[in-house]
């Protein structure tokens, strides 16, 4: 079955449902469309960090984000 087919099908099945059972369709279809876009934010994610990887930097240490945690702070209680 074609995907316009199986879009067509279940058109006319939503068509007989009641309005609360639409209603659910509705929230699981939702539910279905917020898991596809995390799993593509996942994919992209790895891809980043493979490319950071990629970059063979050195790794950061605990007093370097330290100074820039403070650095950020100051910086915000400045104002600037």
């Amino acid at each position: 079955m074609t995907a316009t087919a199986q879009k067509t099908r279940l058109i006319e099945r939503l068509e007989k449902l009641p309005p609360k059972r639409v209603a659910e369709v509705a929230d699981f279809v939702e539910f279905l469309t917020a898991r596809e876009e995390r799993a593509a934010a996942a994919q992209r994610l790895g891809a980043a960090l493979q490319r950071i990887d990629a970059l063979n930097l050195p790794p950061i240490s605990q007093q370097e984000i330290d100074a820039e945690v403070r650095a950020v702070r100051l910086a915000s209680r400045s104002g600037g």
